[in-house]
């Protein structure tokens, strides 16, 4: 099996992740000021376009002509560590200064963390030639490009509730 077989799936995703983040980079720029003054808005903006990068990214890196698994398992494994920090990071900052609770839960945070940990073994996996690492790499990157958008719903709803305290 060749990686170039799996083009169209990295362009489908790659796209879908790179104009997303186009729609959250407007969306918060629309709620420029909501968004730097609430830690949680804040905090879940940076993970949600670091992962939404990653995303792209990875895609972008796929797509290079005549890469191998070892070279995409390695370029993968990078990538995901970056915004997999990130988000561990954020939400720790959002728990312990945020206002907003909006999604701010623990069983999010563990579900997202998962889905980077599956792609950061899907990586290794490939890194050493398994091709069964494609599999569950792009499985977890999927069931993580899930979590962004919710994400992104998150940062919206949360936004406007905290706009229109009821």
């Amino acid at each position: 099996m060749d990686v170039a077989e799996w083009n169209n799936f990295f362009i489908m995703v790659g796209g879908g992740a790179a104009a997303l983040a186009g729609l959250v980079f407007i969306a918060i720029s629309i709620n420029i000021s909501a968004v730097t003054h609430d830690a949680t808005h804040k905090n879940r903006a940076i993970a949600t376009l670091t992962g939404f990068t990653g995303v792209f990214m990875v895609c972008a890196f796929a797509l290079i002509g005549k890469l191998g698994y070892q070279w995409l398992g390695s370029e993968w494994l990078v990538v995901t560590l970056v915004p997999m920090t990130t988000y561990v990071r954020v939400y720790r900052r959002a728990r312990a200064m945020g206002r907003s609770t909006v999604g701010l839960d623990l069983g999010r945070f563990i579900q997202q963390t998962g889905c980077y940990v599956g792609q950061i073994i899907g990586s290794v996996l490939l890194l050493f030639g398994y091709v069964a690492g494609l599999y569950v790499a792009s499985v977890f990157m999927v069931l993580s490009f899930a979590f962004f958008i919710s994400g992104a719903w998150l940062l919206i709803t949360g936004i406007q509730a905290d706009a229109n305290p009821d």
